[in-house]
């Protein structure tokens, strides 16, 4: 098939689009660098079936000349904790309303990442797909993203009642691994394991007690590999992380990674940073996934434990930074 990927010089893109490629697809990667890196696509870029096209996705013009059986939407902006909530609002909009509109009128599928974050603050984990989603006050700009996430999916599925518009909707749980941002917005493994190997002060949000699921980004990728090929995925949402065992609290995830810095024997140096000195936030304190449709449906298995992929992310990171 020939498939457009959006960010696809992001993290989960450049993974995608290799496993794409290895699978003989056709794959269009369009991105404009803003938080994508061309080293993530540098190994795929001359591959006779990769064309990689530099533009942003808010310009409805950039997919004129291009058409695909589908497209998977990846490229988004994220939570405005160090931005501001009209960006994320206002592009995670604009993007999506130009995807749908091209997949329409070429009667192509997307697939859409959406997010664990449109949970908010329901207490019933794990969460599954018919979970309420629960956010907080819109004073709060910290649930922007999720508000923007949950549209989206509104607003694909409402085209899919009116136009026929063919979807699969992935809901992911931090996803982490090889090309992941080497900032926060790469998520809180990405700082912790670059502050491991400059023996500095780890950064602890709040208590650190809050938790997450961490998904190996293979285990997410052989998902939306699945929302590709596989037909028993249109017109559904799918949770894709790991397995609930793998939950774990944000301040385990910094001795974890410390240790596996640093060696068993050495304990973390930790600095905790009180939510007020974000301003106005708020946190989600557990974030579980229920995976049970997505092995119901393709026998869906992870095949990674936390500690097996933080070893390769490690290492890999290590070569990044030349540590």
């Amino acid at each position: 098939m020939k498939i457009i990927i959006t960010g696809a010089a992001g993290f989960i893109g450049s993974n995608l689009s290799k496993a794409l490629l290895e699978r003989n697809h056709i794959v269009i990667g369009i991105d404009n660098l803003s938080y994508g890196l061309k080293r993530n696509i540098a190994d795929i870029k001359d591959h006779p079936n990769f064309e990689f096209v530099l533009g942003d996705i808010a310009n409805p013009l950039i997919l004129k000349d291009y058409h695909a059986d589908i497209i998977i939407h990846l490229a988004s902006q994220k939570i405005p904790r160090y931005t501001n909530a009209l960006r994320t609002l206002d592009e995670n909009y604009l993007m999506l309303r130009n995807i749908v509109q091209k997949c329409i009128l070429d009667k192509s599928k997307i697939i859409f990442a959406s997010t664990s974050d449109v949970y908010g603050k329901n207490p019933n984990v794990p969460f599954h797909e018919e979970s309420d989603l629960v956010l907080g006050s819109t004073t709060i700009k910290r649930w922007a993203y999720a508000s923007s996430k949950i549209y989206g999916e509104q607003y694909i599925i409402a085209n899919s009642e009116e136009y026929g518009l063919k979807y699969t909707i992935g809901r992911f749980f931090g996803s982490y691994g090889p090309n992941h941002n080497l900032t926060w917005w790469g998520g809180p493994q990405s700082g912790f394991i670059t502050k491991a190997f400059n023996n500095e002060e780890i950064e602890i949000h709040g208590d650190g007690t809050q938790t997450r699921t961490f998904t190996y980004v293979e285990d997410t990728v052989s998902a939306l590999v699945k929302f590709v090929e596989d037909p028993k995925s249109d017109n559904e949402i799918f949770n894709t992380g790991s397995n609930p065992e793998e939950e774990i609290s944000i301040l385990g995830l910094a001795e974890l990674i410390w240790k596996s810095v640093n060696g068993e024997d050495s304990y973390p140096k930790l600095k905790y940073i009180p939510y007020a000195s974000f301003g106005k936030y708020e946190d989600v304190m557990r974030r579980v996934p229920d995976i049970t449709k997505l092995k119901e449906f393709f026998g869906f298995k992870p095949q990674w434990s936390l500690k097996e992929g933080l070893k390769k992310t490690i290492k890999w990171q290590r070569n990044i930074l030349g540590k």
